[in-house]
């Protein structure tokens, strides 16, 4: 395993149930009971009803490229050594939508509307990050 030189995420309260679902390889987003929406980033109410009854629920991991860009030009020390890579907003089957970096894939071959699916990388022995790549 290469070193992991990217920041790092905070893990707080309200994220502790996604990072350790993450680690396990599965990728949680969050429903409320009271108007059923799914949503992400995690939050302690819903964004759509304000209900504090929202619950944590296993996601297809499966969506589609809603947006991208490719990064040609980054001198940070974690993502310069990446360069070229794909930033995208992904839209995953249950609405949601979450930005991440396309993996595995060239980055003429990305394109809007293009089907993905979640993979995991290795920061540490106890985080693991969601990526999607091509499906």
């Amino acid at each position: 395993m290469t070193e992991w030189k990217k920041p790092l995420p905070t893990i707080s309260g309200e994220t502790r149930p996604y990072w350790e679902a993450c680690r396990r390889g599965e990728l949680l987003v969050q429903q409320c009971d009271a108007c059923q929406a799914y949503q992400f980033y995690p939050r302690g109410i819903c964004a759509g009803c304000w209900s504090d009854d929202v619950r944590w629920v296993p996601s297809s991991g499966r969506g589609a490229v809603w947006t991208f860009t490719v990064t040609r030009q980054n001198r940070t020390p974690g993502f310069a050594e990446e360069v070229p890579y794909i930033l995208a907003l992904v839209e995953l089957e249950e609405g949601v939508k979450m930005f991440t970096n396309i993996v595995e894939c060239d980055p003429g071959e990305v394109a809007i509307g293009m089907p993905v699916e979640v993979t995991f990388r290795r920061a540490t022995d106890q985080i693991r990050v969601p990526y999607f790549k091509p499906a």
